[in-house]
């Protein structure tokens, strides 16, 4: 019984924003729907739940005449429709993961490609943060200036992230394909002023976790414009060192330990949803 006076009544929720960079524009260019480049993202509410999503499109579709930010962008939206319109369970995002690509399964709209995803849904009664991650976008959530939570990157092998996909019929089996199950999925108490930064590989790419949580040091408070401007200034610093061929990225660490001779950063999109954990007002 003592311990439940420690217990928090209060409904909490994310005070979210986002930015990214396409690296085809050398400016923040949104196309429709919230892409940047061949990533998407969504940020949507519900009463029960707040639920953010990334995802990049594998660009090697062009190759094919296929535009990679179409498989994306499709899928983030629907995710997001599925969300506003109650059709999800907060503690199992795999669940909205499957739904939206089950969708694109059956459109009847021809649509082909592939994509990494990431699912975050703060369960706002229950203070539970449940995540969904396939491939190589992520997570990263900030407590007391320090990483207390993180998603496990998925690849087949280097620079090969697990994906969902959609081929024509003559590529089945030939595409790489995972199931919206073989998603890395995790569960987790957070606390008020807990920062959720969500993001494309992009980031996580270019700019070491050293480097992230400098910059969300520069967090004054949860109102919108203090998060934007940070969320701006991570993009913006992960985008400049992605056309630096001197700097050793993490990605080109990652490269030299798989033995290649890499070095500079990683020309990339790129997208992060930058979040905290306040109280719910409706």
């Amino acid at each position: 019984l003592g311990g439940l006076s420690q217990t928090d009544s209060r409904d909490y929720s994310l005070v979210t924003a986002s930015c990214g960079f396409g690296k085809d524009f050398r400016k923040g260019i949104l196309k429709k729907g919230m892409c940047y480049g061949d990533d998407a993202c969504f940020v949507a509410r519900h009463r029960s739940a707040d639920v953010l999503g990334v995802a990049d499109g594998v660009g090697g579709w062009r190759d094919y005449g296929v535009d990679p930010s179409q498989f994306s962008g499709t899928l983030m939206r629907t995710c997001e429709r599925l969300v506003k319109e109650g059709r999800f369970v907060p503690s199992n995002p795999v669940g909205i993961l499957t739904a939206g690509y089950c969708e694109l399964l059956q459109n009847k709209v021809p649509l082909l490609g592939s994509s990494t995803a990431c699912i975050v849904v703060l369960d706002r009664s229950s203070h539970r943060l449940h995540t969904a991650n396939l491939g190589d976008s992520g997570f990263l959530v900030v407590r007391g200036g320090e990483v207390v939570h993180r998603s496990d990157e998925q690849q087949h092998y280097f620079n090969t992230p697990f994906q969902l996909s959609i081929a024509p019929p003559e590529a089945e089996g030939v595409v790489l394909s995972d199931s919206p199950e073989a998603a890395d999925s995790t569960s987790f108490d957070v606390q008020l002023g807990d920062i959720i930064l969500t993001a494309t590989d992009g980031l996580f790419d270019n700019m070491p976790d050293y480097m992230i949580l400098q910059e969300l040091k520069k967090l004054k408070n949860s109102n919108y414009e203090s998060i934007q401007q940070t969320a701006r200034s991570i993009a913006e610093q992960a985008h400049e060192l992605a056309y630096d061929p001197t700097y050793m990225s993490p990605f080109a660490q990652f490269a030299c330990d798989n033995g290649l001779n890499v070095r500079g950063g990683k020309p990339d999109d790129i997208t992060v949803l930058l979040s905290i954990v306040a109280e719910y007002t409706d």
